[in-house]
């Protein structure tokens, strides 16, 4: 203790000071309250003044707070100096406490920024000590790189409690080495030694305590993963592996050292990981999970008197904010907070918590957590037990200014019953789904009875067909149990089927349903989040069952990509179709988020984009939202707007290895792509290769403007196998496109990318006719400059060419006969049989080839049913016979697309038989024999 006597100006203290009677009772009270400060005034008098003069006091930590500084780069100094900072600082904020000259918030608020500064001085020397000895790391661009220190907990929503260890996360943006020392180290290395150094100056014990216990066991893998993570292998570890108590904790995650350039993107890659996109019940199940074991550790320990961790404490207000965010946050941006007071106040905002429910939980924190705090500031310990013994008892009353013990314990156990309740109603919060009688499906799921015996059950059946979905059921169990399913998993799995099973009841195709869901389900069942998705949003199991109904395609198709599955979520998305701006626009602002130098990264979210919108095609078309001559429109677009991206990335790749041809740019590649085929003729199937021809512009000799230089007209054939390489290779998510280039001159012997007068000049000298024919579905989806005009003069110059008809007729029907010996002309087929899609083709692209240099309106379209519209208004077949053609050339698509989506082959023979007879007759007519 400070001894004092008196003196005719006042008191006078051992210290030589002298004090005012009003400055000596404060200091009465706080060597009453807190046996920290009468430790931190006795190592460092000098504070005695200010601790005891309210204005100097309020002054001092205001300025104290932005003053954090360092007058030493040797260590033994900067270890004490930060240590004797901290103690001032926190003596000061403890002392304005218990003066009551401040609120709770604004204590919280002060310890947090006294966290917030001493971590970055002590960051900002230790790597400026470590950049001496081995360089700054750098990114590829040379580039100085940040380690970004992840603050979690209370630390992270700048509500740090006065003597709480600081858990932290340490990350940087990318791989690389340090430079301008004269050893360079791998930035992995240099941030490793960084981090170690940081934990090193604030955790280590000296003469003068310590800055704050440093816990990093909350970074991926625990203590057992590395002391530092690149953002890619943050990315990675948060989508694979990240574990639901991992989203708890990563809701409060703040960069401490924030920047505007690297924080920015550390936020956007872990938002995905914390919010759901849906609403996620899922956080309940996991709340009571995480409950429950508090809730046993409680009863192990015997935390009968701890406001945080027993019932109704702080930890159970974080819980109720916490989880009510994760549910809802991923709809509701406004929620997105890592202050629990911020967040409090948005959840009244959006009218999830009354105002009423919510003044009450912030009356009842608050309260709690200035006991705590006040509790913490005796002796500098983290503790959150009310202490049993008397002396201890008084000392906590003497900072709360409370009269009598029985008192303060009173108003805890009315805040901690009254937290208690709002909590209770938060996790008994129920599924916004109807109840549904799923004991039948129970029994099914768990019985071990003969498969004949349960088929009984379901009687709405055929006993053959009910005793098959029985022995569906049963060896997809039996194949479960051999997997690796986990706790969870199981748990999870037995849930779901109970519900799964009902939504088949009445169905009279429950088994081949059965079996198409379970082509999804087996490959989801060892990936407990899926699971858990459809479990907590039976809507999208219900959409699932819809589309396995009604599509085997459609099951095959989400079983290979399982991230689909996130679209069945909500039905209004699932099946609403977009323009070709919507695809562009939706695609462009994905790849914002990807790093142009990260390849398997751009490849995968292409994959992904497209899996995506061709799911909600397909869903569109078997609902019959899409007619189908816009499935293939929106088909054809998407894959439009793809290749125009794949073109751009390419050649963002190309020009930053080899610069940029001569006299060409990033905006006008004097490149074009022409589509043959379907894609040329507006016509995607779900299955359809992209039959593409690539031209340039290009006749410089001169070298590209790049360090690395070539030829300019080799920068193309570079180009193109690049965008083939972009397309055609296999990642995870699949192939892009498979790219057919066979149709360019010279098939495959010729150049992958020529020159637009080559091109020109092939088609007019050495082209065959059925090239010519192929000529007539062409169309440019990709161009720049005046390729566009250039291509049209072309295929206009080609196509009106005067022709012997005689000889094209034969022509034509040579190159029919063939196809047909190729593919198999006695097996049915909708392109290749008699009167099929093929000879429809044929059909038109004949008469464009003959026609055309006297009807222009024949070659002004590529898509078969206008070719067909501008036969009918030149009069070269009737208005009958072309509705008629294209009637059965819509009817044959529309099979095609059935057929690919089916889940078994239809009588196709029967219901094509009117269509092929239709385009029989016509041919009949124009080529005067059988096909």
């Amino acid at each position: 203790m400070i001894e004092s006597g008196m003196t005719d100006k006042g008191i006078n203290t051992s210290t030589g000071v002298t004090l005012s009677s009003q400055a000596l009772a404060n200091l009465t009270k706080l060597t009453a309250a807190s046996t920290f400060i009468q430790q931190i005034l006795q190592q460092q008098p000098a504070l005695l003044t200010t601790l005891t003069d309210t204005a100097a006091l309020q002054q001092y930590i205001e300025l104290g707070l932005k003053s954090i500084t360092l007058t030493s780069s040797d260590e033994t100094e900067v270890f004490k100096q930060l240590r004797q900072q901290r103690n001032a600082m926190l003596s000061a904020i403890l002392a304005a406490d218990i003066l009551q000259l401040q609120d709770i918030t604004a204590s919280l608020a002060q310890v947090s920024a006294l966290a917030d500064s001493l971590i970055n001085t002590a960051y900002d020397w230790a790597y400026q000590q470590l950049a001496l000895q081995w360089g700054t790391p750098q990114d590829k661009d040379g580039k100085a790189l940040p380690l970004l220190i992840l603050g979690m907990g209370k630390l992270g929503g700048k509500e740090l409690n006065f003597s709480s260890d600081i858990d932290l996360i340490f990350t940087y943006p990318c791989h690389g080495e340090t430079a301008g020392a004269k050893r360079s180290i791998e930035n992995q290395l240099f941030f490793t030694k960084l981090g170690q150094k940081l934990i090193a100056v604030l955790h280590q014990v000296t003469a003068d305590g310590f800055v704050y216990r440093v816990d990093m066991r909350l970074r991926p893998f625990g203590d057992s993963g590395p002391l530092v993570l690149s953002f890619a292998a943050m990315e990675d570890y948060y989508q694979e592996q990240g574990r639901e108590w991992e989203r708890y904790a990563m809701l409060k995650a703040r960069v401490i050292n924030a920047d505007s350039y690297y924080t920015p993107e550390l936020q956007q890659l872990l938002r995905p990981f914390i919010y759901r996109r849906y609403i996620d019940f899922s956080a309940i199940e996991s709340l009571r999970r995480m409950k429950q074991q508090i809730e046993q550790e409680n009863r192990r320990l015997n935390r009968k008197h701890n406001i945080k961790l027993g019932v109704g404490g702080i930890r159970e207000v974080e819980f109720v904010v916490q989880t009510l965010q994760l549910i809802r946050g991923g709809r509701i941006p406004a929620l997105q907070q890592t202050s629990l007071l911020t967040a409090l106040a948005a959840l009244v905002s959006e009218d999830i918590l009354t105002k009423q429910e919510a003044a009450e939980l912030q009356a009842d924190y608050l309260f709690l957590r200035k006991v705590e705090q006040a509790l913490q500031g005796i002796n500098d310990q983290q503790t959150q037990t009310l202490p049993q013994e008397q002396a201890i008892q008084q000392q906590l009353l003497a900072s709360l200014s409370v009269a009598d013990w029985s008192s303060l314990t009173v108003a805890i156990e009315q805040a901690m019953q009254r937290v208690h309740q709002h909590f209770c109603q938060v996790i008994d919060i129920e599924e916004d789904v109807e109840e549904q009688d799923i004991t039948l499906g129970r029994l099914l799921w768990d019985s071990d009875q003969d498969a004949a015996e349960l088929a009984e059950l379901i009687d709405w059946l055929e006993p053959a067909d009910a005793k098959q979905t029985i022995v569906l059921l049963q060896h997809f169990k039996q194949d479960c149990q051999k997997r690796s399913l986990g706790v969870r998993g199981r748990q999870y799995l037995a849930k779901l089927m109970p519900h799964l099973l009902f939504m088949l009841q009445q169905q009279q195709s429950a088994p081949v349903v059965l079996e198409q869901v379970l082509v999804v389900f087996k490959q989801i069942v060892t990936r407990t989040a899926y699971l858990e998705l459809l479990y907590e949003n039976l809507a999208a199991l219900q959409q699932l069952v819809t589309l396995c109904t009604e599509s085997g395609w459609l099951a095959r198709h989400l079983s290979r990509f399982p991230m689909l599955l996130d679209e069945l979520i909500d039905p209004a998305q699932l099946y609403q179709v977009s323009s070709k701006k919507d695809y562009a626009d939706r695609l462009r602002q994905l790849l914002l988020r990807v790093p142009t130098d990260d390849l398997e990264l751009l490849m995968e979210t292409l994959r992904q984009y497209k899996q995506t919108q061709q799911l909600r095609i397909a869903a569109a078309d078997i609902r019959g939202v899409l007619p189908l001559m816009q499935v293939s429109d929106h088909l054809t677009w998407l894959a439009e707007v793809i290749l125009e991206q794949v073109v751009d990335i390419a050649w963002q790749q190309m020009a930053a290895r080899y610069g940029e041809p001569d006299g060409f740019t990033a905006q006008d590649k004097g490149l074009a792509v022409i589509a043959y085929g379907k894609l040329g003729g507006i016509e995607l199937g779900y299955g359809s290769d992209l039959d593409v021809v690539f031209v340039h512009q290009c006749q410089s000799q001169a070298a590209t403007s790049g360090q690395r230089q070539i030829d300019s007209r080799q920068f193309y054939l570079k180009l193109v196998q690049r965008i083939l390489h972009l397309c055609s290779t296999r990642t995870n998510s699949g192939v892009l496109y498979e790219v057919d280039t066979r149709l360019r001159p010279s098939g495959n012997s010729g150049l992958l990318a020529i020159h637009i007068n080559t091109y020109a000049e092939y088609l007019l000298q050495q082209a065959w006719t059925w090239e010519h024919q192929a000529l007539v579905r062409a169309r440019l989806v990709y161009s720049s400059g005046n390729l566009t005009e250039k291509f049209s003069q072309i295929r206009q110059q080609i196509l009106t060419l005067p022709r012997d008809q005689n000889k094209l007729a034969a022509e034509v029907q040579q190159m029919r006969q063939k196809l047909r010996q190729h593919h198999n002309a006695e097996r049915f087929d909708l392109k290749h049989s008699v009167g099929g899609i093929i000879d429809l083709e044929f059909i038109s692209q004949y008469l464009v080839l003959a026609y055309a240099a006297r009807y222009p309106e024949l070659y002004r379209y590529s898509d078969n049913i206008r070719i067909l519209d501008a036969v009918a208004a030149v009069g070269l077949l009737s208005a009958p016979q072309v509705e008629a053609l294209q009637q059965a050339y819509q009817t044959l698509r529309n099979m095609g697309h059935r057929q690919t989506l089916l889940p078994a082959t239809l009588p196709l023979v029967d219901a094509a038989e009117q269509a092929l007879q239709q385009v029989a007759e016509v041919w009949l007519q124009l080529f005067k024999t059988d096909i």
